[in-house]
């Protein structure tokens, strides 16, 4: 008995008689919506080179939304689709950060302060996501933050305190007080979202993004604000 059952669990499938697969249309179900939004600059002199990477076949990179210096936005993948933009990339545990994210391009070539113009559209434009896709405020982060092995996009130009004032990304201003007593910040970079497999890069990541203008960082000074931050975003999902 043992054989012509083996071969029975070995046999090809047998096709539907009709050839086809039956469906049942269910209305329970709504379409898959990102969680992040993450921020880049093209490295580029101007939006036209940074167009023609974004939609070339052969590259094959792309983002939501590409901004230029004079504030004009362009939308080159719908928001419900899967951009290429994040890379080999890590936030919070995830790993295919394309699938859980809106990406968003700024003409920029990564030595320069951002336009106030493209600063102003882009601020609309993350008041708009963020309305309709319901995205925490500490989930806009930057590409260098999910890929800080490789990548420091939006650069140390980037304003984030400016769009934290506006409810997209956190931020924490000095003073701050002091960490409790043994405070780990290894710990809550990885609570904050940066890959604990990467410490230093995620390290110089975190410098960048909340202490851009800070040329020493004593030990005390981050954990206060790893602290901070980390409370910030506790007090977003209570």
């Amino acid at each position: 008995l043992v054989v012509p059952l083996v071969l029975a669990a070995c046999a090809p499938l047998v096709p539907h008689p009709e050839g086809v697969i039956r469906k049942v249309p269910s209305p329970n179900f709504d379409a898959r919506r990102p969680n992040l939004v993450v921020l880049h600059h093209t490295s580029n002199g101007s939006v036209e080179p940074a167009l023609t990477t974004l939609t070339s076949p052969e590259r094959k990179v792309s983002a939501h939304y590409l901004i230029s210096r004079d504030g004009a936005i362009i939308q080159l993948v719908g928001e419900n689709a899967r951009a290429w933009h994040a890379g080999k990339s890590w936030w919070g545990g995830l790993t295919d950060l394309n699938s859980a994210s809106i990406g968003i391009e700024l003409d920029n070539n990564g030595s320069e302060p951002f336009a106030d113009a493209q600063l102003d559209a882009l601020l609309v434009l993350l008041a708009d996501i963020g309305r309709r896709h319901a995205i925490p405020a500490a989930n806009f982060i930057g590409h260098g933050d999910i890929a800080p092995t490789r990548k420091d996009d939006p650069s140390l130009w980037f304003p984030w305190q400016k769009l934290a004032g506006q409810g997209f990304g956190l931020w924490c201003e000095p003073p701050l007080p002091p960490a409790p007593a043994g405070f780990d910040l290894a710990l809550a970079l990885t609570a904050i979202g940066y890959d604990p497999a990467t410490p230093d890069a995620s390290l110089r990541a975190f410098r960048r993004h909340f202490a851009p203008g800070e040329q020493d960082h004593s030990g005390a000074q981050e954990n206060a604000l790893a602290w901070c931050l980390l409370q910030k975003k506790a007090a977003q999902i209570r």
